[in-house]
């Protein structure tokens, strides 16, 4: 009978002697290589904490104790212990719980987190609220290294250590981010590694916090002893764990960043399971672009926030190294660093996920905007889905769009992405940000010039009556679809328009269409609710014609197929027909 078989909740851990503990530890591995090379997920953080996850249970008295797992990419292990463990073991079962941790699952669950560098700053609120209450349960934070080059760990730490109170940070040090580490702040942690925490220069002591330290991070009984000195402690602590990401799968020791997050793979000849993929994208599109730029012109740089190979610069990375620069999990820095760099005359570019951008939007605001500073931003992943509630693509047409001086340019094909690249890191006028579309490659063999200062012109490249369809972006070609359809179904022969601008509307364009439309449609791959259709619409407010928007619902969705999502969202050629005849009163 397996171990794991008999563990249910957290106490039952307390049944266990040491070489059991040992054997569970290798089952939780193998259920966890199993579910990822099955159905894809966080691979070499998860096996890395096994052990960790383990002690912390064994010790603790968890939910009493309550555990934050900072970015969630570690929480497999937490969930197998805590009543989940069929979303690990049972294939049909799989997708029945998230890759984050999610209150709706487990009373062991405190937060929906997926974002990184939070978890200090959410368990100093949770040991606020507990002193208020007069409870005196532990409070446990776990944050990787990697998450510690984010603002906000600086700031919890900082508040954890003048709170006075039991506070419980575990550092789970792997050396490693989703790719290295960049910053200061790993020379101490390299430091303290090699002197096992006794190096006379202790970032943490030098804050204010207590400090223990463990070498043997994949050791239960090393664990296990170290949190029980920790536990119930009456002040802030800090207990660093030197833990091997990948720990336990070879391949993913050797490949730490490969390994980091995992499509499905053959667990026998490891090759992912996703035969077919196109040799060219959209991603490999703006890497060759950045990397040959780069070899012309020396002043510019390709800049990541700890995921170059999720953003195109992992050729920039490889092969310039003096124009490359990874600033951690810290994109606010990075867009306050670009706007530095463009005031010299550089030429900066910040490749960036659409889901991060979000923590960006004083920098975008304060930092470059109003100092009208020539960056270029090159925004991946924006759309209506995503990989997960907490890593959606929704939301960067309304946070950028809505902050003056940004231009923000929404490419159809590969020609107009690679000319707006060229304008954008050539120009000195504007900050420059750069939807890349999130699609399979278009390519039209048109020259497109690269020159977009006559801003928030767009493009009639179909020219009709009655109906006038402007598609924003990767939506563009849903728009192709809608014209058809309505040229051969209800022969109406729609206006097509390519705005290419998100950021502003083309008044003149807008205007001419009054005279022979009776209604204009928007179609964007993103939320509705502060976006660009809405900008169409308030300019026709005060006119005689009707608008539609299609676009995404206001809301927070997890792992919704993209075929329910057009569906809830009428985002189909068919149902957007449907509602443009019923408005049309047809």
């Amino acid at each position: 009978m397996q171990i794991l078989d008999r563990i249910n909740k957290p106490s039952d851990l307390k049944a266990l002697n040491k070489g059991e503990l040992e054997h569970l530890a290798q089952q939780i591995r193998e259920a966890i290589i199993e579910r990822v090379g099955a159905i894809g997920g966080h691979l070499g953080p998860n096996l890395g904490v096994v052990e960790m996850t383990i002690a912390l249970h064994y010790v603790f008295n968890s939910p009493i104790d309550k555990i934050v797992y900072d970015i969630s990419h570690q929480c497999y292990p937490h969930k197998m212990l805590t009543g989940r463990k069929e979303a690990f073991t049972n294939l049909e079962k799989y997708k029945t719980v998230t890759g984050f941790t999610a209150p709706e699952e487990s009373e062991h669950d405190f937060f929906t987190i997926g974002h990184t560098s939070t978890s200090i700053s959410l368990a100093c609120g949770l040991a606020k609220a507990r002193d208020i209450k007069g409870d005196n349960e532990n409070i446990i934070a776990v944050i990787g290294d990697g998450s510690l080059s984010g603002g906000q760990a600086y700031e919890g730490l900082n508040n954890a250590a003048a709170s006075g109170k039991n506070i419980i940070i575990v550092v789970n040090d792997n050396d490693m981010s989703i790719a290295e580490n960049h910053g200061g702040l790993y020379q101490n942690l390299a430091k303290l590694r090699e002197t096992r925490g006794k190096a006379e220069n202790n970032f943490f002591k030098a804050l204010g916090l207590d400090y223990y330290y463990i070498e043997e991070g994949n050791d239960v009984e090393a664990l296990i002893d170290g949190f029980s000195k920790v536990k119930d402690i009456d002040h802030p602590v800090v207990v660093h764990v030197h833990t091997t990401k990948g720990k336990g799968y070879q391949e993913a020791e050797e490949n730490k960043e490969s390994f980091h997050w995992s499509q499905p793979f053959n667990l026998e000849n490891k090759a992912t399971l996703t035969n077919g993929m196109p040799i060219e994208t959209y991603h490999t599109i703006v890497g060759d672009y950045l990397l040959e730029k780069a070899k012309q012109d020396p002043k510019v740089v390709a800049i990541t926030a700890g995921t170059p190979g999720s953003v195109a610069v992992n050729r920039v990375r490889k092969e310039l190294s003096e124009q490359y620069i990874d600033v951690g999990i810290a994109e606010e820095h990075a867009v306050a660093l670009i706007s530095g760099m463009a005031s010299q005359g550089t030429k900066p570019v910040f490749s960036v996920l659409s889901s991060f951008i979000q923590r960006t939007y004083d920098q975008l605001s304060q930092d470059l905007a109003i100092n009208h500073n020539p960056a270029v931003l090159l925004v991946f992943g924006g759309g209506i889905t995503g990989s997960g509630v907490t890593h959606l693509g929704n939301f960067d047409i309304p946070l950028i769009s809505k902050i003056p001086n940004i231009i923000y340019l929404a490419p159809t094909n590969k020609e107009e992405l690679k000319a707006m690249m060229e304008w954008g890191i050539d120009q000195t006028q504007w900050p420059v940000a750069i939807r890349v579309p999130s699609m399979p490659v278009v390519e039209t063999g048109k020259v497109i010039e690269a020159d977009f200062s006559k801003l928030n012109v767009y493009e009639k490249t179909i020219d009709g009556s009655e109906v006038a369809i402007v598609g924003l972006g990767s939506f563009y070609h849903l728009g192709q679809q809608v014209q058809e359809t309505l040229k051969v179904e209800k022969g109406i022969k729609a206006t097509l328009i390519n705005p290419r601008f998100i950021t502003g509307v083309d008044k003149a364009l807008l205007n001419n269409l009054i005279k022979d439309h009776k209604l204009i449609i928007t179609l964007e791959d993103g939320a509705l609710d502060g976006g660009f259709g809405e900008m169409i619409t308030r300019f026709y407010g005060d006119k005689d014609i009707k608008v539609l928007n299609f676009g995404a619902t206001k809301e927070f969705t997890d792992n919704v197929p993209l075929e329910e999502l057009k569906e809830r969202y009428h985002l189909t050629p068919e149902l957007i027909v449907s509602d443009i005849i019923k408005v049309l009163g047809q």
